[in-house]
């Protein structure tokens, strides 16, 4: 049970789990209740899915520090790097369901500057070179330069916050999932800095 647990292709499948529904819906052609086609209904789940695998990649340092011993979160540190690739998959899933349903590159652009959209697609492009330097070989070539730039991920959290709170006009869905991460942030900001002046020279 450990190897399974512990094998690739157990957390992929745990990650793309939650895209099978959508993708039979696609497949089918299946409208929702109200009419909408899959295209369009679709784009909310895959959006918010994004956002998730987007977060629990972010809190799990802050709990990793919070828990040292825990077994569970050191499971979730090694395997980081896997949420945050599949925070990209449903935000590539997410894109194209929504240039399929504006249907035209005029309405595309059209709306492109309002804040709920531009605010979506720069989310979108931070994260393409986060999910693209995601594997072993670009950690070893970028070295130290590489988790430098995968702290622009907190530049993504905030431009996907605001795309989510302005695309739908409401905060209650966002700050429910965007206020645990701001605080456990919070926390791993505040013992990070503690623990540098903690060995600072005197």
């Amino acid at each position: 049970m450990k190897k399974i647990v512990d094998s690739r292709a157990f957390i992929w499948v745990l990650l793309v789990l939650p895209s099978v529904p959508m993708m039979f819906a696609l497949a089918s052609g299946a409208n929702s209740e109200d009419g909408r086609q899959a295209t369009e209904f679709l784009l909310h789940p895959t959006g918010e899915f994004a956002a998730r695998f987007m977060i629990v990649s972010m809190i799990i340092s802050p709990f990793r520090l919070m828990f040292p011993k825990n077994r569970f979160w050191f499971w979730m540190l090694r395997r980081r790097r896997y949420f945050g690739v599949a925070a990209f998959g449903y935000a590539a899933f997410h894109t194209v369901l929504y240039l399929i349903d504006m249907g035209s590159l005029k309405a595309v652009l059209g709306e492109f500057w309002a804040l709920g959209i531009w605010t979506g697609w720069f989310a979108f492009f931070v994260f393409l070179p986060l999910a693209v330097t995601s594997n072993d070989f670009s950690v070893r070539k970028l070295g130290s330069g590489w988790k430098q730039l995968q702290r622009l991920v907190y530049v993504a959290a905030l431009a996907t916050l605001l795309h989510w709170i302005f695309v739908h006009n409401e905060f209650g869905p966002a700050l429910v999932h965007f206020i645990p991460l701001g605080l456990l942030e919070n926390y791993r900001i505040r013992r990070t800095l503690k623990a540098r002046l903690a060995k600072a020279p005197a």
